[in-house]
């Protein structure tokens, strides 16, 4: 029989008081794929990460990280990570006295990686962590995260506080350490832009539950902006065959979103004989807006 491997979740839900932060969530996350989760301040991002991470028990439903419940599994815990939007430390402890601690719990943690990081990030590790910026304090808890080596990696606006350049360094890290360990990482952001150059699955929370999960490959290969014109303006039931999400005409220029793949949709534009004919890739962002507008959903209300 097969080992089951990454995370599976099936009718998860989680309430505080009156407030239902998730209600019946299922999801699959592969492993060694980078998930990015994505939602409004409220929409239920961390609320999921604790859950996973098993510092939270469920209500009702079931996590299965590898086959394996994680609430209160001191075993799975030691292959799990999870970097919390307020980072924790202990009174006046700094970086290397957190080594120390970590370096206890996961038996994988490698110090080469901790001062490598640290050189790397430039940060002082025998420096005070109260003493750091906020941007400063989530880099050493990077730094921390990456030297334990664990198989799962749960980010809580991770990006926040970074400068652009620290962004990217950052991303870069976590994509080697997929890579070279098999590291399966969830980004939690409400910033679509922070994810579209990492991760390669989507999910969109919205009011305690996922409304939109796609492989972001397959989301961006299989819809596409056209634009093209006609000695006459064509309407949009002349665009026969076409599986078209959108239109818009502007006199003779005729812009469309349209499913399927660029070459068919192509063919079909070129066969009406355009004077002009283009195909445009969506950003990850205009994707988002087009296909919750079909759903009746307003992205901006979603994750702004």
């Amino acid at each position: 029989m097969t080992e089951k491997t990454g995370i599976t979740v099936t009718g998860l839900s989680k309430q505080f008081d009156k407030i239902q932060a998730l209600h019946q969530v299922s999801t699959t996350i592969q492993k060694g794929s980078i998930f990015g989760l994505i939602g409004s301040n409220g929409a239920g991002k961390s609320t999921f990460l604790r859950l996973l991470a098993g510092i939270y028990r469920p209500d009702e439903g079931q996590i299965l990280i590898d086959g394996q419940p994680v609430y209160e599994n001191e075993v799975l815990k030691q292959r799990i990570f999870y970097i919390s939007d307020d980072q924790f430390y202990f009174p006046n402890s700094n970086m290397e006295e957190l080594a120390a601690y970590f370096a206890v719990i996961y038996q994988k943690f490698s110090y080469e990686k901790f001062y490598e990081l640290t050189e790397l990030f430039r940060l002082d590790s025998k420096r005070k962590l109260n003493t750091f910026s906020k941007g400063m304090q989530k880099q050493a808890h990077i730094i921390l995260a990456l030297s334990c080596r664990p198989d799962y990696l749960f980010c809580d606006e991770t990006f926040d506080g970074l400068d652009p350049v620290m962004r990217q360094a950052v991303k870069r890290l976590l994509a080697g350490a997929v890579v070279e360990q098999q590291m399966t990482p969830i980004i939690a952001s409400h910033n679509l832009r922070e994810l579209e150059d990492i991760c390669d699955h989507i999910g969109l929370l919205h009011q305690g539950g996922v409304i939109f999960e796609r492989e972001l490959d397959h989301l961006q290969s299989n819809i596409h902006k056209v634009q093209c014109a006609f000695a006459a303006p064509k309407s949009r039931e002349a665009f026969t065959g076409l599986d078209i999400v959108t239109c818009e005409q502007r006199g003779s220029l005729s812009v469309l979103v349209v499913r399927g793949s660029a070459e068919e949709t192509e063919a079909r534009v070129k066969a009406m004989e355009p004077l002009y004919c283009e195909l445009l890739p969506l950003t990850l962002e205009e994707i988002f807006i087009t296909e919750m507008e079909v759903l009746g959903y307003d992205i901006q209300q979603l994750i702004y």
